[in-house]
């Protein structure tokens, strides 16, 4: 009796035993399951920052899922060491990211609950453009973002020269863009005019200058746009310059062409006959007063010497 009575206790216990191991392995089967029905979504077109911004690289977690106890890791591959950023448990390891990305990226640590792990960079610099890798180990789920970085600058434009009685040079020059701008020139009713070409400086410090000159005719309108763009960036920045209508004056042409070859090699002539006269007077007039001095020594007064000089 005793022994039939041990026996039922124990397979109570048994079956206790296997239900739990069976709720265990459900849940961690649920847990799992869930994680693996879970994708790390990024955005679908790149996203663009200025020098000097604070920009954010979007990336969720789909379904939505608590990501404060995954491992997440943001990374670029063309970096050694390319961790950009290495997250455990919403604590940030500082010590395994690139040095160029020291105390400039961070997770939202409010939001790791809502499946937001998207990147926070403080400061853009240029080096920033890449492509970045937000990774989950544990889901074994990632996406990419492509960061572009640019930067834009204020153009200035003024009147260069006046040609003519109808036509006036432009010129504008803008510096500190990235990547390289092109410069357009508009009328006042927002034509294309045609200009010279944009001449492209590039600096040590990777940005660049850019410089152009149109030849505008007078209009009714003298409003005229110089405008630099940059369209991977959509950046874009305009300088608005009125010509007034006293710079369209009239240039009349000189009365006496000097810039005649004829005319210049008469006159060069003239001078070199005119100093060669002068150069044999002043001969003669040596010759005649050393003369006057040997045959009159004892005229001394001037007025003397100067009858004696015209009388020899």
């Amino acid at each position: 009796m005793l022994c039939v009575r041990a026996g039922r206790a124990f397979m109570v216990l048994f079956d206790r035993c296997i239900i739990q191991v069976f709720h265990a392995a459900a849940l961690f089967a649920l847990i799992h399951s869930c994680r693996g029905q879970s994708e790390v979504i990024g955005p679908l077109q790149p996203v663009v920052a200025l020098i000097g911004d604070d920009i954010i690289l979007p990336c969720n977690l789909d379904p939505v899922m608590d990501a404060f106890g995954l491992a997440v890791e943001w990374a670029r591959p063309d970096l050694d060491p390319r961790f950009v950023l290495l997250s455990r448990h919403g604590v940030d390891l500082e010590s395994k990211k690139h040095p160029s990305y020291t105390s400039r990226t961070s997770l939202f640590t409010d939001e790791l609950k809502n499946g937001n792990i998207s990147l926070k960079i403080s400061k853009v610099k240029l080096s920033d453009e890449g492509t970045y890798r937000c990774f989950v180990p544990e889901l074994d789920r990632y996406t990419t973002v492509q960061l572009v970085v640019g930067a834009a600058s204020s153009s200035a434009a003024w009147i260069n020269s006046t040609i003519s009685s109808s036509r006036v040079v432009l010129q504008c020059e803008s510096a500190g863009w990235y990547p390289e701008p092109e410069l357009l020139w508009l009328d006042g009713e927002g034509n294309l005019l045609s200009a010279g070409p944009t001449e492209t400086l590039r600096g040590p410090d990777d940005l660049y200058t850019v410089s152009s000159r149109v030849t505008v005719e007078k209009r009714h309108s003298n409003n005229i746009t110089c405008r630099v763009q940059q369209r991977n960036t959509n950046q874009s920045r305009e300088t608005h310059i009125h010509v007034p209508d006293d710079f369209f004056i009239v240039i009349s042409p000189p009365s006496n062409q000097t810039n005649d070859p004829n005319i210049i090699a008469v006159v060069i002539g003239a001078l070199v006959v005119l100093i060669l006269i002068l150069a044999v007077s002043f001969v003669v007039w040596k010759k005649r007063r050393a003369k006057c001095n040997s045959m009159c020594p004892f005229l001394l007064s001037k007025v003397n010497i100067y009858h004696c000089i015209v009388s020899v």
